[in-house]
């Protein structure tokens, strides 16, 4: 699992065109509900969130082939994806009929290039490649008919100042919106461990300043809680947000790790709460280490009592 280990060495090492075709984007994310379990009799009974509930590639078996992957995950309950992508045309259109025959939607892509080439480099030639993955990465969604492009925008380090990250990122991703926009595809941006967009009043400013339908927030609940409450960060960010990672993070004296959902520290019921307030109709993605059928069973099946309320 080499795209999901690098992500994740990342984050342990660093301890980060028109509203019309909004519309078309969000009704191809319908709704879905049905009554919340153990409640008791006469109580009111909270809505279930409208969103789908998605699991990241990597969390499947990679033996298998994306048939068999793709309709394991649909057999335990989840109804979209979260693809990495790729450059070869012909694992691209697997990719897709594979999707198809298994009557689940790919709903997103996890850029990858921004991890090897971040866009707040000074070097030009690590940009371009970092352009190109962007690219590729938005072009793939096109194909699949995913909804957005995970994009980290940029990574503060001793070459890079915060102030050279947030200027030369969007600079970059500037020149991206003009092919999201003719491509309909989303860029989605998130906060990880990178030293960078460290507060929700930070990020949603970085958000509104490009002005744009094609840029927007991907919220990971997990990556906030060392330094954060995610329920604070989902209600003031509010309609920004278009896509969530869902994982879980365990404090205790001496060290601290992540957890499968409900099992650590966050609060789920405030985070379901919170999206509820800002009436959030986007994908919930599953980013935890993979597992056999019984785990992505359980894992499904956790997001339902903790986070849809269904």
């Amino acid at each position: 699992m080499k795209n999901q280990s690098s992500r994740r060495e990342f984050l342990k090492a660093s301890l980060a065109a028109t509203c019309a075709a909004g519309v078309a984007k969000d009704a191809a994310r319908a709704a879905f509900a049905s009554p919340a379990a153990g409640v008791p009799a006469g109580a009111a009974v909270p809505s279930p969130l409208p969103t789908k509930k998605a699991v990241l590639l990597g969390m499947l078996p990679k033996q298998l082939s994306y048939k068999d992957r793709f309709k394991l995950a649909r057999d335990v309950g989840f109804e979209a994806l979260q693809i990495y992508p790729t450059s070869d045309q012909r694992e691209a259109e697997e990719i897709k009929k594979a999707a198809e025959d298994a009557k689940i939607r790919i709903d997103s892509i996890m850029n990858e290039g921004h991890w090897e080439w971040p866009l707040s480099s000074s070097d030009p030639a690590v940009v371009d490649k970092s352009l190109n993955a962007m690219r590729t990465s938005l072009h793939n969604a096109k194909f699949w008919g995913a909804y957005s492009v995970l994009l980290v925008p940029a990574v503060v380090n001793p070459q890079t100042s915060y102030r050279d990250a947030w200027t030369r990122s969007q600079e970059q991703i500037k020149k991206l919106v003009p092919l999201a926009e003719e491509l309909g595809v989303v860029i989605a941006v998130e906060e990880v461990w990178n030293k960078f967009l460290l507060s929700p009043l930070e990020f949603a400013t970085y958000i509104d300043q490009f002005n744009s339908p094609w840029v927007k927030a991907w919220f990971d609940v997990g990556n906030v809680v060392l330094y954060g409450y995610p329920q604070d960060w989902i209600r003031t960010l509010g309609k920004r947000i278009v896509e969530l990672h869902l994982k879980d993070f365990k404090r205790y004296e001496n060290k601290y790790e992540w957890v499968n959902l409900g099992d650590g520290d966050i609060d789920w019921a405030e985070i379901r709460k919170a999206l509820a307030e800002i009436g959030y109709s986007g994908a919930a993605t599953t980013e935890l280490e993979s597992g056999d059928e019984a785990y992505l069973r359980d894992v499904s099946k956790r997001v339902d009592r903790l986070v849809l309320g269904v």
